[in-house]
């Protein structure tokens, strides 16, 4: 029995839980003056998250710590100057689909994305880079100058894209990884929905490390499964001593265990992962006017111990007539024979106690849902089953066997592309599994390791398979395909070129695998690049300019950058998500973006007539952005926010 508190609430533990709310790294243990473990704050890490610069103050506690892992915290708050640029020849579908790939560092994408899909995001699954010692990582330059990054791995690409080979020779080969994948789940995570949850796929190189790293970025509450994949049963030999590994794992966190729900699956997804031996998908489907069902378990309780006394409701017997099919749970005679009904009654051990005496229904329900029992006789006696009517669904098993890697070959070689293209691609019936049993029908799912875009051919065929309307968010880093790959040889220059082009080939595959089934499938995407900010620099100290370069300085805007451009800096800015309908109109001679019917409606020209303000405010937007430039002067900027306030009051006006 509970105590009663009989004090006044500890404000500290509540404090402490909200501070784990908001960030989950900063709760950490320590001892008190007992010399027994509890919950704390560190502190060092609360300056670090609410703070601009990096903070110094180490302290001893228990936490995962590694060199660079201030300077990484750090990276992931720091704001960037960039944008994300529309690239309409690379896009699918661009005005019509809801799904994005966005070309670019992964770390810059995540934090162009917290406006507008904070909150918004029900899976992540990521294949991060394994660490073995040729793979190559993201090298995020916060932990050492450009300068001392070229001096140590004496290598950058022609287009300046900063990659580094991680051998074991370096003497940080873990600290580098974890300090390029700390601050990405940081900010992944605030993109999760509430009940929303991540999978990360990774092998024994990393496997320790990323699961600590999830733990403190997530919660170790927050850990829902370590699932076992038996990825290559020929095994393959790791070093020189040892057993060869046959597995890898998928590592699964939620943002709120409590609110991330079961996982269920269809059974023939299931039976497809599960090893031949298994016998759970062995049943018939059987009919009755009820509809389907299958018969998974006996009615009988055998897992407690049970009598009259401790549960009445569960301890009586079972009358069924067999010609009838009425079932009572009450004596309908003396002998119990009477009108054809066949007394029933539970299991008993060997020395007939009634211990196991128990029926897992109550009585009232045997009588209400009979319909849903099955009564079968047998040389032992009647026996009563429970009929499951989700006949094909069933629980996400964290063991997932037979499914080669080399599926994934298999998957996009199908699709006419050589799977040399690509290193070791992850099976596509592995990842909509997880995508099937994680996510809602209308879900987004964005996988920030996009690599051969494995994902987005996952999301369209789980949509495929169950009507879904799913949408995917993929990034891929522009990283070069690497000298002598075939890829290269069929012209393509970098990684994220093959994402699209294999997204693209299986799209096609799976509005033909459809047929007339296609309805609202969506196989599309926009195709987004991130780049420097369409802000020009025109601070100048009064020094650094002279008369003649002063009109040089007027505009605000790149003159390399077009009004769609701009558009969707401004959709970032505003928090309004990328995959909105955008119609261009021609009003007065000007060229006007409308978003989603009034969201949002736009002009970026240089030059913006009062006529043309007029009637924008007279379709009463949302919001509405003007270039700033575009005013012939400060009256007519003025003017402008007075007609929107006469005509339009609600609509929200700005200039860029």
């Amino acid at each position: 029995m509970e105590k009663l508190r009989m004090t006044s609430p500890d404000l500290t533990d509540a404090n402490i839980d909200k501070l784990a709310e908001l960030f989950p790294s900063v709760v950490t243990e320590t001892l008190d003056a007992e010399g027994n473990p509890r919950r704390a704050i560190d502190f060092d890490l609360l300056r670090q998250e609410i703070s601009d610069h990096v903070v110094e103050g180490p302290q001893e506690r228990y936490q995962l710590d590694w060199p660079g892992k201030r300077a990484a915290a750090f990276a992931a708050n720091a704001p960037i100057t960039k944008t994300l640029r529309p690239v309409r020849e690379e896009s699918v579908d661009f005005d019509t689909t809801k799904n994005l790939f966005i070309e670019g560092d992964n770390l810059d994408a995540l934090k162009l994305l917290q406006e507008s899909y904070l909150g918004k995001v029900k899976v992540i699954y990521i294949d991060p880079p394994y660490n073995t010692g040729n793979d190559f990582v993201y090298e995020d330059d916060f932990a050492e100058s450009t300068q001392e990054y070229l001096a140590r791995s004496g290598q950058v690409d022609d287009a300046g894209v900063k990659l580094v080979a991680n051998t074991e020779s370096n003497g940080r080969f873990h600290s580098d990884w974890l300090s390029m994948m700390y601050p990405r789940l940081k900010l992944a995570r605030n993109l999760l929905t509430d009940d929303g949850v991540i999978f990360a796929s990774i092998d024994d190189h990393e496997y320790d490390n990323l699961k600590k790293l999830l733990d403190l970025v997530f919660g170790a509450a927050n850990h829902l499964n370590t699932f076992v994949w038996a990825s290559n049963l020929k095994g393959r030999q790791i070093s020189s001593s040892g057993a060869a590994g046959t597995k890898e794992y998928v590592l699964c966190y939620a943002r709120h265990a409590e609110e991330a729900g079961a996982f269920r699956v269809s059974g023939s997804q299931m039976k497809a992962l599960m090893p031949s031996i298994y016998k759970g998908f062995n049943y018939a489907v059987q009919n009755d006017e009820h509809g389907p069902y299958v018969l998974k378990n006996e009615l009988y309780n055998t897992n407690s111990a049970f009598n009259e006394e401790t549960r009445p409701n569960l301890v009586f017997d079972i009358y069924y007539n067999e010609d009838s099919g009425e079932v009572r749970t009450s004596p309908v005679s003396v002998n119990h024979t009477y009108d054809g009904f066949i007394k029933i009654s539970p299991k008993q051990n060997n020395n007939g106690v009634n211990r196991y005496h128990a029926f897992r229904w109550s009585a009232r329900k045997v009588e209400t849902e009979s319909y849903d029992l099955a009564f079968v006789e047998s040389s032992s006696g009647w026996k009563v089953y429970t009929k499951v009517r989700d006949v094909d669904s069933t629980s996400l098993k964290d063991l997932l066997m037979d499914i080669s890697t080399n599926e994934g070959a298999a998957d996009v070689e199908r699709i006419g592309i050589d799977p040399s293209w690509f290193d070791y691609p992850k099976p596509v019936s592995l990842i909509r599994t997880l995508i099937g049993a994680a996510s809602s029908r209308d879900s987004i799912v964005l996988d920030f390791f996009a690599g051969s875009g494995t994902t987005a051919h996952s999301v369209m065929q789980q949509n495929a398979f169950d009507g879904g309307t799913r949408s995917f968010i993929l990034v891929q880093l522009d990283e070069g395909v690497g000298p002598g790959n075939t890829a290269q040889k069929a012209g393509f220059a970098a990684i994220s070129e093959l994402s699209r082009e294999r997204i693209r080939r299986a799209g096609s595959a799976v509005l033909e695998s459809v047929g007339l089934a296609v309805g609202t499938l969506d196989v599309g995407f926009r195709s987004l690049r991130v780049d420097s900010t369409n802000m020009a620099d025109v601070l100048r100290s009064p020094g650094e300019t002279d008369q003649l370069a002063l009109h040089q300085l007027e505009g605000s805007v790149k003159a390399d950058r077009s009004g769609e451009d701009l558009l969707f800096q401004v959709l970032l800015d505003w928090g309004l998500e990328l995959t909105m309908p955008i119609v261009v109109e021609r009003i007065d001679g000007h060229e006007v973006f409308v978003v989603e019917e009034g969201v949002l409606i736009a002009c970026f020209d240089s030059e913006v007539s009062p006529e043309l303000v007029r009637t924008i405010a007279k379709r009463e937007p949302l919001r509405a952005v003007f270039r700033d430039s575009g005013f012939s002067s400060d009256d007519a900027r003025i003017n402008a926010e007075q007609v929107f306030r006469e005509v339009s009051p609600a609509t929200d006006v700005k200039a860029i």
